[in-house]
């Protein structure tokens, strides 16, 4: 029996277990489009490309699965860049769906071709550099291949994005309604090791430092490492600090945590490391700029190094360790804890005072608070305004902590919440600026199409407020471009029919938990915020 590929394609994403796709349709599309109507596959109608793009990537980070997009030939195509660019960055499990003018035309310039014929939009060049795999379909004779390498990649550990592209003629032809069958829609099976020859030499240079410090990044959220992480920390007294993405590894707050480690933090572990530390153990952890301070040499100055993670890329990229273990983090730690000398001293933690709150900042550390605490365990919080979390909000694996990452595209946090929402019935958080606020915000309507609980927390200063720091700090106040006039967003709240709270002091952070439905609800939380108070890290451009 023969089935159209645009069939095809539809019980394809039902094979890989997905579940939500948000897009767009184009006449381009619309074959892929019919198909959907009868598929399990829930369709989400987005106001722009781009956060279908950033949905598909909240979806794959809460659910842990494969996220989808889905957009017509040309514009819509090329709409969806920043997104897939942020996912690419990221690591992300997409797929994308995009529609093309039919074959036949190529080259004779048809309405939003851009197969890169006769000086038509090359789409393959524009994607290559932000894809795992990318590819424009037209034939059918190698289909099979091309959708098998496309579900190796997104099931594999280290996955991307995957665009694959289908002229209008081509998603209209038949072929064998039993090709999928030759496909694998399961992980490869990875080889297992119980016993890692690298722990006996990581468990002797634990015992014989006397500070040793972990920083745990994301990679050991991937690897499920959560509980081992904890226990090691907890046998050994090793405080830990995170990175931003690994943020909630361990309950910040703790005698143990030392919080979040990076140039936008309260500075916290960067003191303890610099004045105590004597072996570092990075856990799945990249030391990029923002971790890094900017690559400060101070931070692993005379110290010892080890460095375990599951991607091989990572290892030693900007540092020479003394000891690189490649291997799953979750396996390696297991193991470690097993064979490590239990009887074997354990120095006693020098004494550390954390920073205390500077008073400009006590609205928002006291929302903080209180959502930490009403909230039930389980809520997501997806952030644009990485700053004020990153040294305000006591992350716990109670909940999950989704700092924008990737490219650090503003204009991420609702459409990535709405993804995340879509794929949990968990409270669901979006907090971003007013500036990020007006590149997404029509997207709040798409929650209110398809009434998905969301609460948006945003700070209303009427200011870029990184670049206005920036040039409060380094370019003499010469201030240029970064304030802009807001709307009245009571209004604008009232006209999406959503909930609106205006905040301006912790007594009224008070009555938003109090009455508030932050589980079922769609709200606007404003923070009045202004634009002259900076948080306290100096920028260096």
């Amino acid at each position: 029996m023969q089935i159209t590929v645009a069939a095809l394609i539809v019980r394809f994403m039902e094979r890989l277990g997905i579940r939500h796709i948000y897009g767009m349709p184009g006449s381009h599309i619309l074959p892929v489009y019919d198909r959907l109507y009868d598929s399990t596959i829930k369709t989400v109608l987005v106001k722009h490309e781009q956060g279908a793009a950033f949905m598909a990537g909240g979806e794959a980070r809460a659910a842990g699965g494969i996220g989808a997009c889905i957009a017509t030939a040309g514009p819509g195509a090329t709409n969806l860049i920043t997104g897939i660019a942020n996912a690419y960055a990221d690591k992300l499990p997409i797929l994308i769906i995009t529609g093309e003018t039919s074959t036949c035309i190529f080259g004779k310039g048809g309405l939003q071709e851009s197969s890169g014929e006769g000086g038509t939009i090359d789409q393959g060049s524009l994607f290559k550099g932000i894809t795992r795999y990318h590819k424009m379909v037209e034939r059918t004779d190698y289909l099979l291949q091309l959708l098998r390498q496309t579900a190796k990649i997104l099931l594999s550990p280290n996955p991307g994005p995957v665009l694959l592209s289908f002229p209008y003629n081509i998603q209209k032809e038949l072929v064998a309604e039993n090709l999928l069958d030759d496909i694998r829609f399961a992980p490869e099976p990875q080889p297992i090791c119980n016993r890692f020859a690298a722990t006996a030499d990581m468990a002797r240079m634990i015992t014989l430092a006397k500070h040793p410090v972990i920083v745990a990044g994301y990679g050991c959220f991937l690897a499920g490492a959560q509980a081992a992480l904890q226990a090691l920390s907890a046998e050994r007294h090793i405080p830990v600090t995170t990175t931003l993405k690994g943020k909630g590894l361990v309950e910040e707050g703790n005698p143990r945590s030392l919080g979040c480690l990076g140039v936008t933090s309260n500075g916290d572990a960067y003191r303890y490391i610099v004045e105590h530390a004597d072996l570092v153990i990075f856990l799945g952890a990249g030391f990029n700029e923002r971790t890094s301070y900017l690559w400060d040499a101070r931070l692993l100055a005379g110290k010892q190094i080890i460095q375990v993670d599951h991607d091989i890329e990572q290892l030693e990229k900007v540092f020479k360790a003394d000891l690189a273990i490649h291997g799953d983090i979750r396996a390696v730690l297991e193991d470690l804890l097993v064979n490590i000398d239990t009887n074997a001293a354990v120095p006693p933690a020098p004494t550390f005072s954390p920073a205390a709150v500077q008073p400009h900042f006590a609205v928002i550390a006291h929302l903080f608070d209180r959502l930490i605490a009403c909230l039930p365990q389980g809520a997501q919080i997806f952030d644009d305004n990485i700053i004020l979390a990153q040294s305000y909000f006591t992350a716990s694996p109670r909940h999950r902590y989704y700092p924008n990452s990737g490219i650090s595209a503003l204009g991420h946090a609702i459409p990535a919440a709405i993804g995340a929402r879509c794929a949990s019935a968990m409270p669901t958080f979006a907090l971003l600026g007013d500036g990020g606020f007006q590149m997404c915000g029509m997207e709040l309507m798409t929650a209110v199409n398809y009434r998905i609980p969301l609460n948006v927390v945003m700070i209303n200063n009427g200011t870029l407020g990184l670049i206005r720091k920036n040039q409060f700090q380094l370019y003499h106040e010469r201030y240029i471009d970064c304030d802009f006039v807001n709307p009245d967003y009571a209004l604008l709240a009232q006209s999406f029919g959503i909930a609106h709270w205006r905040v301006e002091t912790t007594a009224d952070v008070d009555t938003v938990c109090a009455r508030a439905d932050l589980s079922g609800g769609i709200n606007l939380i404003e923070i009045l915020w202004d634009k002259h108070v900076f948080p306290a890290y100096q920028a260096n451009r």
